[in-house]
């Protein structure tokens, strides 16, 4: 059986989002800081009349936190909630037959944290990411 992808690149990695998820890929700037907010949070923003809530996926990652400016975001749609996911680029949505495999390298802790495994489109393989791991963000380490 053949599942939907969109093709995105995060943090330079070429991923797969499931396209069950997505509403839809927009530019966005503006976007409203939120006090105390966790660092993967980048902030609020306003898309046709509904605040949505942006997820830095660098911040995610541990690898940095995401410029000012305009940015690419890949609207998705998880309990009930509208999040925005920054991403370097938005590729194709392609049909990809199979289940996911373990990764045959060793990931970082962010990167594993948020793969679901690895599918491949035409001898690539690519991330399967797990959207609610991604918008839930790091785990905190209680000291």
């Amino acid at each position: 059986m053949n599942h939907l992808y969109l093709i995105v690149e995060i943090a330079g990695q070429r991923s797969l989002l499931p396209a069950a998820f997505v509403e839809s890929v927009v530019e966005i700037e503006d976007i409203a800081p939120v006090p105390s907010a966790p660092p993967h949070v980048f902030g609020l923003f306003a898309l046709r009349s509904r605040v949505l809530t942006v997820i830095d996926t660098i911040a995610a990652l541990g690898t940095g936190r995401s410029g000012e400016g305009e940015k690419q975001a890949v609207i998705v749609h998880v309990d009930g909630h509208l999040y925005g996911i920054l991403v370097d680029d938005v590729d194709d949505v392609v049909a990809i037959e199979g289940v996911p495999s373990q990764p045959r390298a060793l990931l970082s802790a962010g990167w594993a944290r948020y793969s679901n495994g690895v599918l491949e489109h035409e001898g690539e393989p690519l991330l399967l990411i797990d959207i609610a791991a991604l918008i839930a963000g790091p785990v905190e380490i209680a000291a």
